[in-house]
């Protein structure tokens, strides 16, 4: 079995973003799918960096015991 999973999934995006993305795509000779990937992939870390919405200052931790 190969090691990619090509499990299909939706993904919304606003009209405008899709846009942009298809031309892009367009522009490159590549699938709408190819360039999301390659998106994740260069802004991965930098997202990984963003707090989580219970991580905002004063915010209860939904994990701890009450």
């Amino acid at each position: 079995m190969s090691g990619t999973d090509k499990r299909k999934q939706s993904l919304y995006f606003p009209e405008e973003m899709l846009k942009e993305i298809q031309e892009e795509a367009n522009r490159q000779d590549r699938s709408l799918s190819w360039v999301v990937q390659q998106a994740w992939k260069i802004a991965r870390e930098r997202i990984k960096s963003f707090p989580a919405v219970n991580d905002v200052a004063g915010a209860p931790d939904s994990r701890e015991e009450r």
